[in-house]
């Protein structure tokens, strides 16, 4: 009995069908459920993202890979999309029971035997151009726009060289002025999220460029004498702040680098990097603090 599931629904909220491919872009090693033929699917369980865009077109994608009867049980916070989830998916066709419980929205739904209408969600949420001229998709970081740290960074980057990495590298916006420089020899583009690593490799084509999807805190490990490291790093999980992802991105910068490489960091004001620069690097200087964001050079 073919199921899915996309992200890891709390057990006590949904259950997750016994043996099912994980759907999630957030998980390397993931099936793309773009890529999963039509009604070939007989259960899927979804814990749902909350942008509304990236919510709409993940309940689209999964209702056309559910054969008519199959089972869909889709399950929101409810302070992160729980509270338009049902609507999302009447609007899609579908008789729906809801229930709630544990702070979270839980709808059930049988596939209707029908057609439905379901390609303007899939096209809505599907990888576009920006006006920028650049690949991205909803539901990446900052998917379209440059993100404010990111333009901070970009404005005080110097001309690198060497081999270095971009650690949480997005769509490209940071890796595209890295590889600007002819000195710099090489550049690892790693992040957690496949469709960023895949608008990416439309956004940065050039032959020294080396894409990665994998948790930097894992694909790290397979660094070692980099000259150079640039990141723009996240600070949420599951959509709670973890300001334990930024600290742990840095320590692996540290890891990475040869003695006297260099990290360039952008980030939230309010996030506690400090002390754990001053421990992972012999020279920390402040370089840019402007518009909510500070800049970061530190120098192992």
């Amino acid at each position: 009995m073919p199921s899915a599931v996309y992200g890891n629904p709390p057990p006590d909220v949904i259950e997750t069908p016994k043996g099912a491919a994980q759907l999630s872009p957030l998980i390397p090693g993931s099936t793309d459920i773009s890529r999963l033929a039509d009604a070939s699917q007989d259960e899927i369980a979804l814990l749902v993202p909350g942008g509304a865009i990236e919510a709409r077109h993940l309940l689209a994608h999964a209702l056309r890979v559910l054969r008519p009867g199959g089972e869909l049980a889709a399950a929101a916070p409810k302070d992160r999309g729980g509270l338009r989830l049902k609507k999302t998916l009447v609007g899609l066709g579908c008789e729906v029971m809801e229930t709630s419980r544990r702070h979270h929205r839980i709808c059930e739904v049988e596939r209707p035997a029908a057609a439905l209408d379901l390609a303007g969600a899939i096209a809505e949420g599907a990888p576009r151009i920006l006006p920028s001229g650049l690949w991205s998709q909803p539901g990446v970081f900052s998917w379209d726009r440059l993100d404010p740290g990111s333009d901070l960074l970009l404005q005080h980057l110097p001309t690198l060289s060497g081999a270095g990495a971009d650690f949480g590298c997005g769509i490209g916006w940071l890796a595209r002025a890295v590889l600007s420089s002819p000195a710099v020899s090489a550049l690892t583009l790693i992040d957690l999220d496949r469709r960023a690593v895949e608008c990416a490799e439309h956004n940065v084509v050039d032959p020294r460029a080396r894409f990665v999807w994998a948790d930097v805190r894992n694909a790290a490990k397979d660094l070692a004498g980099l000259d150079f490291v640039v990141m723009n790093p996240p600070f949420h999980d599951g959509g709670q702040e973890d300001r334990r992802l930024g600290q742990a991105f840095i320590r692996a910068a540290a890891d990475s680098l040869k003695t006297g490489g260099r990290l360039w960091l952008t980030a939230n004001r309010h996030l506690p990097y400090e002390a754990v620069l001053a421990e992972a690097f012999k020279a920390v200087t402040p370089v840019a603090d402007g518009g909510g964001y500070k800049i970061y050079e530190a120098r192992k």
